[in-house]
């Protein structure tokens, strides 16, 4: 059986340290979380997963990890200071402000039913600052609220760097922070997140023909890379284009209370190279920019064998790291009934993003022999540089299991009395709980072969 609610995610979650409440102790704080030890690998794992997918796999495709602080001058030309907000409604009786957009019911208060409400206005979403020794308050920087535009403003610095004909792409993981005005569906929607986003610089003459091949790509990795059903996933194309945007869909997963965005694959034009390069009128940019006066470098791209030199089209594909976890724990919980009328909670996760590659558990833990023994084979399966490697030695075997079925390692290994006479240890896999008697010599090379498919 499937997780009934997100609420199943989020028990096991504080149970066996994925996620915790940010500053709990003190009462917490909306929209703010922090990853245990194996909220940690995990998401680790998708990042990995991520970049090998973006970068390791492909010759045409660079990263950037860009400061998370920046000019507030570039989130005046890419838009953001003027239009990056939301609308909100106010509830007068309750004083609850709610996006309008997200509202069961638009004439209703979400929190007491009242019809006294607000007409909408904007929300700013961005986090300002004001940085230097001389800060009289003013905000003269913002927090990222995402990883492109740090992005396109370094285009010139890479394309310098790492010469490249297009098309090309560069590509990020990291932070990003919003001013959220009402965190949802855990860590769905929260104030400081991570996103992955990669932003491929095209013709333009052939932007439609890349945007359907990131489309494919992507939808591609969410099934074969991070294991979810074809059938949880489904396209949706916007209703309303952004202003910059020339198409735009989202890939959305099916959670237990409908389908929602995990990611976005949008064809963007020229806007945003458009909108931070000097000399804007030396070039022809079909996309309505606001005018840079303050720019000191041209963003654009010169074709050698044509000696055109324009505004390359952006083709951008932005995840959500948070919600690409969620989703995968999500599909991979399972609460399964077992013969002896018992039952167990699985995470039947792909190996690779597995938090605990694999457990060492001795069957007694006073007994020495089989304590060396376990600790020879856990330092044999660490030098193989796959993730973490765990030593059980509570003596407990049963409840050993059952807590690695519930983080998802995808096997145990278990030395007991037979081991220390012919030299085998049980091998106990996860999805189907079968064992088998292994040589110790062969347990690297099967863990290998069970991490990598």
């Amino acid at each position: 059986m499937p997780a009934k609610s997100v609420n199943d995610i989020v028990a096991l979650c504080k149970r066996r340290g994925f996620i915790f409440t940010g500053s709990e102790i003190y009462g917490g704080l909306g929209g703010a979380y922090d990853y245990g030890p194996y909220g940690v690998e995990m998401m680790k794992n998708i990042r990995n997963a991520w970049w090998n997918a973006m970068v390791y796999s492909r010759n045409d495709i660079e990263g950037l990890d860009a400061a998370l602080i920046s000019n507030r001058l570039m989130w005046k030309y890419s838009g953001h200071e003027s239009s990056f907000s939301d609308p909100l409604v106010e509830c007068k009786k309750c004083g609850a402000r709610m996006r309008q957009d997200k509202m069961r019911d638009q004439t209703k208060c979400d929190n007491c039913g009242s019809t006294d409400i607000t007409e909408p206005r904007a929300y700013q979403l961005m986090m300002g600052l004001s940085i230097g020794a001389t800060a009289d308050g003013a905000i003269n920087a913002y927090l990222r609220p995402e990883t492109a535009t740090t992005t396109y403003v370094n285009f010139k610095n890479v394309l310098d760097a790492c010469p490249h004909k297009l098309p090309f792409g560069i590509c990020q993981i990291g932070k990003a922070f919003r001013n959220e005005i009402s965190p949802r569906g855990f860590v769905f929607r929260m104030r400081e997140f991570e996103q992955a986003e990669m932003q491929y610089f095209v013709n333009p003459q052939d932007d439609e023909k890349y945007f359907e091949m990131w489309k494919k790509t992507r939808l591609d990795w969410w099934t074969n890379v991070l294991g979810i059903p074809a059938d949880k996933l489904r396209f949706k194309p916007h209703d309303k284009l952004a202003h910059y945007a020339k198409a735009a869909v989202d890939i959305e997963y099916e959670f237990p209370d409908g389908f929602d965005e995990v990611e976005g694959i949008h064809n963007r034009q020229d806007f945003d190279l458009g909108s931070h390069t000097k000399s804007q009128s030396d070039f022809k940019i079909n996309a309505n920019v606001l005018k840079n006066s303050d720019s000191t470098t041209k963003l654009s791209y010169s074709d050698a064998q044509t000696g055109e030199n324009f505004i390359p089209y952006v083709i951008e594909t932005a995840m959500g790291v948070n919600r690409a976890m969620l989703a995968v724990m999500l599909s991979a919980y399972t609460d399964e009934q077992l013969p002896d009328g018992k039952s167990r909670i699985v995470l039947k996760l792909k190996p690779a993003l597995a938090p605990v590659k694999a457990a060492v558990i001795p069957l007694a833990r006073n007994v020495p022999e089989l304590l060396t023994t376990a600790e020879n084979i856990e330092n044999d399966l660490r030098k193989l540089g796959i993730g973490r490697i765990e030593l059980e030695n509570s003596g407990n075997i049963g409840k050993n299991y059952r807590r690695h079925d519930e983080i998802g390692t995808p096997v145990c290994i278990t030395v007991d009395h037979q081991t220390l006479e012919d030299g085998t240890i049980t091998m106990r896999h996860r999805d189907t709980m079968a064992q088998e008697r292994v040589a110790i010599a062969d347990v690297p090379r099967r863990v290998l072969e069970i991490i990598n498919g």
